[in-house]
């Protein structure tokens, strides 16, 4: 038995998120049932278990997701990226494949994920304005990246996690948070060693809040000590959002 890690790609608005749920049509529900008929073929093929680095919620994209599945049969790289593309829906597609050590996995061995949110900053939408938030309202960069700064570090990030996680994990350690200005877009980068159930797009919706009520940077601070949900910001539209990239060493700071 041999074990495959693939990066997957894909755009979430189609779909229930990435994680295999009852009734609905998730990203793993999609690629385990073109894996299924590639690897095992068949009309009912035996389903083939995929594992991946973490989970997204609906309406979050993709760029770097990496899932590891367990195959009995010899693959060829692009002979396997030309099939598996050609079964799956035209919003994912998997960009590379590569065979690993049975003991890497997807989740467990990740040591950092990064994810990028996506603002344009103008009075009017475009029609080629993409997966981005349009904010009316003139937003200061310096003064976002005040506000993000005092998230870098090990915390207990409580008061950016939704209140219907159902898992008690709380801390994280952010090695980056930063806001980026090309023209009217603004990128929003977060890296972290793991990230709680709604916490970029939260933590986004505080950063903005601030700007929007003219509050200082260091409110960030005051609603992550507080630990409590209720101090944040919304948690804004995930259309926004990105998974860029999955790290398996330890992360380089910038």
């Amino acid at each position: 038995m041999a074990r495959f890690a693939v990066v997957v790609e894909y755009i979430g608005t189609n779909y229930a998120g990435s994680q295999i749920q009852p009734d609905e049509v998730t990203i793993q529900s999609e690629l385990e049932k073109a894996l299924s008929t590639l690897i095992s073929g068949g009309k009912n093929p035996p389903r083939i278990k995929s594992i991946f680095s973490g989970r997204t919620d609906a309406g979050v994209h993709s760029k770097g997701q990496v899932v590891h599945f367990d195959c009995e049969k010899p693959i060829v790289a692009s002979r396997f990226l030309n099939s598996i593309n050609g079964l799956l829906p035209k919003d994912i597609s998997v960009k590379s494949i590569n065979q690993v050590d049975e003991s890497f996995h997807a989740q467990l061995s990740a040591r950092y994920r990064v994810y990028q949110y996506k603002i344009v900053n103008r009075n009017q939408r475009s029609v080629w304005d993409g997966h981005s938030l349009l904010v009316r309202e003139p937003l200061v960069l310096e003064r976002m990246n005040k506000s993000l700064s005092y998230l870098i570090g090990e915390h207990d990030f409580t008061s950016f996690k939704s209140a219907k996680a159902s898992s008690p994990a709380k801390d994280c350690i952010v090695y980056k948070a930063k806001c980026t200005k090309d023209g009217d877009s603004i990128t929003v980068e977060i890296a972290a060693n793991r990230f709680l159930y709604n916490m970029v797009r939260t933590i986004v919706g505080t950063m903005l809040m601030i700007e929007h009520n003219k509050l200082e940077p260091e409110f960030m601070k005051k609603v992550l000590e507080a630990k409590d949900r209720r101090t944040a910001g919304p948690t804004i539209n995930p259309d926004g959002l990105t998974l860029v990239e999955v790290g398996y060493e330890p992360y380089k700071l910038q």
